[in-house]
């Protein structure tokens, strides 16, 4: 069963200047362009509009009930709320926390795919028993990241992409929605058109043309009078107000580490158990790092207590080694660590091994390079 997660981070700018500037919380922030003020002389009839440059990028949600938006001008959103607190661009602060970000959720996919500075599809196929373990899961990812970050999250659970990220809009902020395979058509039918990604004004109007308002609609309308009008995309716009995407969450980074995981069909402390899984892992990653060409020097053990909470081990050996025998070896070891020292009384749910520290040997040289 494929199980997507998209997460998407609250007003994620101006959320990050109100955790760097508590005093900023409650009120109105509006984060875009820099905003000038004309140098010459003012006059009583001079207008807002002439003084402020530049756009929206994203304000807060106390703003949003003044009806502004992201990309409306800012002389606009002045003249709305003249009171709001007007705050240039930080991009190098929201990339660093937006990296800190994409750190953690990492730990908790098995693929991810960030598609911007703030949101990203986790496919946690393999790291969830079901629907309701799925939504537990997110629960504690909301957790993490508002313990370590301070920001909040709305996450939407869907067998798809695409209905993962529509699912996470339905509720905000600080949303969970989770939309289940046989209930994905029930939930798309009442909503509009606009809310599947991609689907603009244009083609939001050319629909409308057409008597189609509602997904709903667009479901149970002639797939062959959708190609005729909009080509190939019509037949996608069908396939996804069905509730069908195929498309697959796409790792888009260099190989830095390399890692198996298996979550247990029930939660144990069976010494035996964990034993075998961890050197089935640690031979299924071997195996994957030969196929590459990679040799290692680091090794860790995570371990994902019953509770939900994640704890990991690492060790750096003194060279690379590519033998199975050595990555088992540490990998017990740290797994024993672990499993004795903070899961002591605690039963484990998921157990992951990892090589990093990569290192590619130069067959002709005989060297690691």
């Amino acid at each position: 069963m494929k199980l997507i997660l998209h997460v998407d981070m609250d007003s994620f700018f101006s959320a990050v200047e109100v955790r760097e500037n508590p005093e900023l919380k409650g009120l109105p922030i509006i984060v875009g362009g820099k905003i000038s003020i004309e140098k010459e002389e003012e006059k009583e009839t001079e207008k807002p509009e002439k003084k402020i440059r530049g756009v929206v990028s994203t304000c807060s949600y106390e703003a949003r009930e003044y009806g502004i938006h992201s990309a409306m001008p800012l002389s606009r959103a002045y003249k709305l709320c003249p009171d709001a607190k007007f705050l240039p661009v930080n991009m190098p602060l929201y990339k660093r926390v937006s990296r800190e970000i994409m750190g953690i959720l990492k730990e908790y996919a098995d693929k991810i795919e960030q598609v911007s500075i703030d949101e990203a599809f986790l496919d946690v196929s393999t790291k969830v028993r079901d629907w309701n373990d799925a939504r537990e899961y997110a629960r504690q990812i909301k957790r993490v990241i508002m313990a370590k970050e301070g920001l909040t999250c709305s996450i939407g659970i869907a067998p798809n992409k695409t209905i993962a990220k529509i699912a996470s809009d339905f509720v905000k902020p600080d949303g969970l929605t989770v939309v289940e395979e046989e209930k994905a058509r029930e939930f798309l039918a009442p909503l509009p058109v606009k809310k599947i990604p991609g689907v603009g004004p244009k083609t939001e109007q050319m629909l409308k043309t057409m008597g189609i308002e509602q997904i709903g609609q667009l479901a149970s309308y002639d797939v062959q009078k959708l190609v005729a009008k909009f080509g190939k995309y019509g037949t996608r716009l069908h396939l996804i107000a069905n509730g069908i995407d195929e498309s697959e969450v796409e790792e888009k980074w260099e190989r830095k580490s390399l890692s198996r995981e298996r979550t247990f069909a029930e939660d144990t402390r069976d010494v035996s158990v964990l034993n075998n899984c961890v050197d089935e892992l640690a031979e299924e990653v071997y195996n994957a790092i030969t196929r590459e060409g990679f040799v290692f020097k680091t090794v860790a053990i995570k371990v994902r207590f019953d509770d939900f909470t994640l704890h990991t081990r690492a060790k750096t050996l003194k060279s690379f080694h590519s033998d199975l025998s050595m990555l088992r070896k540490t990998a017990r070891e740290l797994m024993m660590e672990l499993s004795e020292g903070t899961g002591k009384d605690k039963k484990i749910r998921l157990v992951g091994v990892r090589v990093s520290n990569l290192g590619v040997v130069n067959e002709k040289q005989r060297k690691i390079i």
